[in-house]
């Protein structure tokens, strides 16, 4: 009967711990939601749900170019960052988990002190950079920015589940005359899947919502990110902030994000934890 007693203590407790960090998650996107389906006063009013709701804020915001043409911008920039970043991870974990080079070890806690430094801290360098080779208010100087801060994660993420994969495969794909791009493409790839969904999708979401280096970089409403473009709101009066467009912008911007990680998060949880068992 003790037993019992203390297991469903900690069933109890173990429930209420999971509520608590559901509640804390949940709650900000949920009060985005309900803000973004109201106006004028009732903005103010701390209520659990509007008592008029309303899409008028969706429509305004949806209505203007400016804000679209950064949705677009956003989705340009974080997709290049991707692409070039799977690319350049996937050859640089290849050498460095296959390779017999020495300082191997040296190069990835290189790659991981990289990550390491704050993006203000590397601000003024990267600045330089992107002017010197002419990328400044450019979608391509962005993505040259982001790949710094996402590349050492996903070459670290990919290096660790390549040490997994057996050896033996590429050999055997060597025996039968496969060259070394052919056996990346055809044996390593198919393999590599779950870890590259998960580092493509958490290095889109974070280039999706940086915001630092968008705002250093661009200069031009033709050039800004919706981070940036949300920031910049205004209302009719100086001191006024339009609380509903930018609760509904937000709405706009993030729902997508949270429903695509709840479609892949076996494969993001399979490719986080690569590595962390050794067998």
């Amino acid at each position: 009967m003790a037993r019992r007693g203390r297991h469903g203590l900690k069933l109890l407790a173990w429930a209420i711990t999971v509520a608590v960090i559901v509640v804390y998650a949940v709650f900000p996107l949920a009060w985005a939601i309900v803000t973004s389906l109201k106006t004028g006063s009732a903005l103010f009013d701390a209520q659990p749900w509007p008592a008029q709701p309303t899409l008028s804020n969706y429509r305004e915001v949806l209505a203007d170019p400016a804000f679209v043409r950064s949705i677009v911008n956003s989705a340009l920039v974080a997709a290049v960052t991707v692409v070039a970043g799977a690319g350049l991870a996937i050859g640089a974990a290849w050498a460095l988990v296959r390779s017999d080079l020495r300082g191997r070890r040296a190069v990835m806690l290189a790659i991981l002190a990289v990550s390491m430094f704050p993006q203000v801290a590397v601000l003024a360098g990267m600045f330089e950079v992107i002017r010197g080779l002419g990328l400044y208010d450019h979608p391509l100087g962005l993505s040259l920015a982001y790949l710094m801060f996402t590349l050492p994660f996903t070459t670290w993420t990919l290096a660790a589940f390549m040490r997994q994969l057996p050896i033996e495969l590429e050999e055997a794909a060597i025996v039968d005359g496969a060259g070394p791009l052919l056996t990346l493409r055809r044996v390593l790839l198919p393999l590599l899947r779950p870890a590259l969904v998960t580092t493509c999708l958490l290095a889109f979401i974070a280039a999706w919502n940086e915001f630092l280096f968008a705002l250093t970089f661009t200069v031009s409403d033709l050039r800004r990110t919706v981070p940036v473009a949300i920031a910049l709101m205004s209302g009719s009066s100086e001191h006024e902030l339009p609380w509903g467009l930018i609760m509904a912008a937000s709405v706009i911007v993030t729902v997508p994000l949270v429903v695509v990680v709840m479609v892949f998060q076996r494969r993001i949880v399979a490719g986080l934890t690569a590595g962390a068992v050794k067998g």
